[in-house]
């Protein structure tokens, strides 16, 4: 392969990468040196935040392949056919410790997947346990807060973690856990997944189910004792991460198999504990696991930064077939999540490579901190708009929440009674309550303003416009309509005698 030339961030080769410019060989450094200011600029600005939450992990792509028919339950096109692949990205994590900190240490395991759908992607962000401490997202800063450090001492602190834990007997579930030797697994190839949450199916009569996702590694489980978890933190602090890139590096591609729950509405509506509770599971003799698909870790990424760093997950990121529930926390991960990304990363995150959709995507988002494509390039960047292409695909229609007496739906703003009226009351104002100069000011100001229009969709444009000043008050528009020059009779419907 042909050497590359060195070059700046903006592609200018240059040579002397190590020696400053200086006054002479023993002299003081030029300004004009900006070889270096860019070199020490950039250094300055290598560390991004860390997460709060799951700052140290490991990551991997692969391969999720469906081996069973669940169309039944859901329209997602994932699970269209068996024998259907989709590209993935998986990321394991720690979840109490910074980056430095060690992945043996005792502690949930993050485990959060990215499928890169043909309908966008789908993430399931979720742990190595299928419950969690807490049940309501208004207590997760304050818990999170327990497993971090003293803000005296700046050391961990038993005395928080145990006092939140007793001031809260809903974590119980969740500590048990931990405290046995499944809360320090042997690296991240030995331990199940959950999606944790109760998400929601719906096929394609739209007909939902509750669902829980469960991973369960098919290399077996591998537990350290906590003897042998404090031992390995000396001798290789980076265990898990090792295990994983030497394991995928020589071959040994790890799988886990896909399973799922599947609970009715009438079941929910009937069942002894809330089934949106995260501190609960449901009984797997009640509610037996389905065979899916086989997820394999096949691809270490080339770079850890780019890929495994900047990769982020969100619970928004559904795709038809595929909802919410009433869960709280996951409710409340709804927000919390992209809006981390964002600080973290910047507003354009979901265009980093390995966040980016592969497939074409469409919207109205501009502009912001690092735009890595043509940012829209012409089109508009409003809707609706009389100019795009891009519309809203009735067949994508969020399938509405029934919730007790109520229903969660996207409800026509205009629908209830009297709120399509827009033109009664700017009527009332114009006929009623304007002076007779007041009434004349307001028509040039209108006709100056509307005269600005320009571009093949003018007369649309002002078509549409002047029928809502009819509405509004008869007078009113034929003032409009005069004023721009427009010929009313070629307006009205023709008349047949």
């Amino acid at each position: 392969m042909e050497n590359r030339k060195l070059t700046t961030a903006s592609g200018r080769p240059y040579y002397e990468h190590e020696n400053s410019m200086t006054v002479g060989p023993r002299g003081p450094i030029l300004l004009q040196d900006f070889i270096l200011h860019e070199k020490m600029a950039h250094f300055n600005r290598e560390r991004i935040p860390e997460r709060v939450v799951h700052a140290k992990g490991s990551g991997a792509y692969g391969t999720f392949t469906v081996t069973h028919d669940i169309t039944r339950y859901t329209k997602a096109k994932i699970f269209s056919e068996i024998g259907k692949k989709t590209k993935t990205f998986l990321r394991f994590s720690t979840v109490g410790g910074e980056q430095g900190s060690a992945d043996t240490e005792r502690d949930p395991r993050g485990f959060a997947l990215k499928f890169y759908t043909e309908d966008g992607n789908w993430d399931v962000v979720g742990n190595n346990t299928p419950v969690f401490f807490i049940k309501d997202p208004k207590k997760f800063s304050d818990f999170i807060h327990t497993q971090k450090r003293d803000p005296r001492t700046h050391c961990k602190s038993p005395a928080m973690m145990w006092d939140f834990w007793s001031l809260n007997p809903e974590s119980l579930h969740q500590v048990l856990i931990l405290m046995s030797d499944r809360g320090t697994p042997q690296g991240y190839r030995h331990m199940h997944g959950f999606g944790s949450h109760t998400f929601s199916f719906y096929n394609a009569q739209n007909e939902r189910v509750w669902v829980k996702f469960h991973f369960k590694t098919q290399q077996g489980i591998r537990n350290f004792t906590n003897a042998e978890a404090v031992e390995m933190k000396g001798k290789d602090p980076d265990f898990a991460q090792r295990d994983l890139v030497a394991a995928i590096d020589k071959g040994d591609f790890p799988k886990w198999d896909l399973k799922i729950q599947v609970m009715t509405e009438e079941q929910a509506a009937d069942f002894r504990w809330n089934p949106f509770d995260l501190t609960k599971t449901w009984p797997q003799g009640e509610f037996p696991l389905i065979d899916v698909g086989v997820l394999e870790l096949n691809e270490n990424p080339d770079n850890y930064f780019a890929h495994v760093e900047q990769a982020a997950f969100a619970p928004t990121n559904v795709v038809d077939g595929v909802g919410f529930s009433p869960d709280r926390m996951l409710q409340g991960r709804i927000l919390s999540y992209p809006d981390a990304h964002r600080y973290r990363l910047g507003v354009n995150y979901e265009q980093l490579t390995v966040n980016k959709c592969p497939y074409m995507t469409a919207n109205f988002h501009r502009d912001g901190a690092m735009r890595f494509d043509d940012n829209g390039g012409s089109s508009p960047n409003y809707f609706p708009n009389s100019f795009g292409d891009v519309i809203p695909d009735e067949k994508y229609k969020d399938y509405p929440m029934e919730l007790g007496n109520s229903r969660a739906d996207y409800y026509d703003r205009n629908s209830g009674p009297g709120d399509d009226d827009h033109y009664t009351q700017p009527g009332i104002l114009f006929r009623d309550v304007m002076t007779p100069e007041e009434k004349a000011n307001t028509v040039a100001n209108i006709v100056d303003a509307m005269s600005g229009i320009e571009g093949p969709k003018r007369n649309e444009i002002i078509n549409r416009q002047l029928c809502h000043w009819f509405r509004a008050d008869m007078g009113l528009g034929m003032q409009i309509a005069k004023g721009l020059g427009v010929d009313v009779e070629s307006m009205m419907p023709k008349r047949h005698g």
